[in-house]
């Protein structure tokens, strides 16, 4: 299996010995040994998932790469952290996903409302299966757990990923003081209870709800 490991805190390596990984598209910052480069359709999910990503707008562009070596993965100075599953399921915005096992299953699932006031649309990647996965955040983030005693709330701008079991529902504190401008610019969050973790990142990305 391909071994993940930081180089630092925004540079991924991964160490492969003839098995593949999935990568977003162009994110190669170098490499050493022999590397093979290959689009893949759909997200990595073929021509089912390309026509599903196309319409459920939840878009990724994925190349695979498979060799001898090192590859070394970035995008945009983005922080990376690790997320090991061991036949779990994570649920990630598509533009927070840098790396995955090549084995494991990516798809999208239904987000309701939460979807829609992150501006990302109404659908979420999912990457299920055991391995190794790599995700992105605007500044270190933080991982917060989530327990039937200890529900969270989370800025739909800040949200990065989550596993585990946990619902989510979509809270909103529109009152009369928003309404005539006065608003704290927090109307909108995600409330998760049940079981599992929450990523959050240190940033708030621009958001539908972000200015009300």
């Amino acid at each position: 299996m391909a071994q993940f490991r930081l180089q630092g805190s925004k540079v991924l390596a991964v160490d492969l010995t003839g098995e593949a990984v999935k990568a977003k598209n162009g994110s190669m910052v170098a490499y050493d040994g022999q590397m093979a480069f290959k689009k893949m359709t759909g997200g990595g999910e073929g021509l089912r998932g390309m026509v599903t990503r196309r319409l459920t707008g939840e878009q990724m562009t994925v190349m695979e790469v498979q060799g001898h070596g090192t590859c070394f993965f970035a995008d945009r100075a983005s922080e990376i952290n690790l997320v090991n599953l061991q036949g779990e399921k994570l649920h990630v915005e598509a533009s927070n996903l840098l790396c995955t096992d090549a084995g494991l299953r990516t798809g999208t699932t239904f987000t309701g409302l939460r979807g829609g006031a992150t501006g990302n649309g109404l659908f979420t990647t999912t990457v299920e299966g055991s391995g190794q996965a790599a995700i992105m955040s605007d500044g270190p983030a933080v991982v917060l757990r989530v327990s039937a005693q200890y529900p969270l709330s989370v800025d739909p701008g800040a949200y990065i990923a989550h596993t585990g079991n946990l619902r989510q529902s979509f809270q909103s504190g529109i009152n009369f003081r928003t309404l005539i401008g006065e608003g704290s610019g927090e109307s909108f969050q995600i409330r998760f209870e049940g079981e599992g973790l929450v990523y959050v990142q240190p940033s708030e990305r621009n958001t539908i709800g972000g200015d009300i």
